[in-house]
């Protein structure tokens, strides 16, 4: 069942969705060489509940904490330990909450001090190609039109699609349907109604696009180790232009200064 979603419903989500914004933040603050993953969770998760949310994500089907926190070759849910980043890592910060009985939901996959061109090329591609998604997130589209265009996009500049993880619905619920592939064919899939929400979140390899689950029943990995990256927005689908929900504005803050 797709719920779509009342204007004051979308404003109650983007309140929801804009939190999540201001944690990756402040966590953006924190990201250099010789803090642990764990730190950063900690940050996000007083903040969370500082601004009178809960983090979504913690206690989600026994996940321990507020942050997916993945690393180099972790593609997603990563959990937060002792690991220090190091100079030339990428790290996805996934990041949920729920505030007012409805759930936002937003990655920025981060440089770590110096990191080589290639590193920075696959982030460019995979934040442009959630642009490019949201691009076809429209009205009278169907959800195969925006798994469609980010697959054609980063295929073309050398990268492969992670399969086994999609983007979803959302709302009171942080996994609603429709799911929301980042590979596909234009004309298929769920149709696009003015009022649904989704997630859309490019998962993208610089290598093979096969993965592996972790011995510790979340993280995933790339199977040939090579780096992955990861971005996503939560919007709001209408006639014209899709709604973002979420935003990058206040990280680029962050990242600027």
């Amino acid at each position: 069942m797709i719920y779509l979603k009342t204007d004051e419903e979308i404003e109650l989500m983007r309140v929801a969705n804009r939190l999540v914004s201001a944690v990756l933040a402040e966590v953006a603050k924190r990201i250099q060489p010789g803090v642990t993953t764990l730190h950063l969770d900690n940050v996000a998760e007083e903040f969370i509940r500082d601004h009178g949310a809960v983090p979504l994500f913690k206690g989600y089907k026994g996940f321990p904490n507020a942050l997916c926190v993945s690393v180099n070759d972790q593609v997603v849910h990563g959990i937060p330990g002792d690991y220090q980043l190091k100079n030339g890592d990428i790290v996805s910060i996934d990041c949920g909450v729920k505030l007012n009985g409805y759930c936002g939901d937003s990655a920025f996959t981060f440089e770590v001090g110096e990191v080589s061109p290639e590193l920075k090329k696959l982030l460019q591609t995979t934040k442009e190609a959630l642009y490019i998604g949201i691009n076809n997130a429209l009205e009278g589209k169907r959800v195969g039109d925006i798994a469609h265009s980010i697959q054609v996009y980063c295929e073309s500049r050398g990268y492969s699609v992670v399969r086994e993880l999609v983007g979803h619905g959302i709302g009171k619920d942080m996994h609603e349907e429709p799911t929301v592939p980042n590979y596909g064919k234009k004309g298929h899939g769920a149709l696009l109604k003015s009022g649904m929400c989704i997630a859309i979140e490019p998962m993208i390899n610089f290598g093979t696009k096969n993965v592996r689950f972790e011995k510790d029943g979340w993280t995933v990995r790339t199977r040939d180790r090579k780096p992955s990256a990861h971005f996503e927005h939560t919007v709001a689908i209408r006639q014209e232009k899709a709604d973002i929900l979420s935003t990058f504005e206040l990280i680029d803050q962050v990242l600027i200064n």
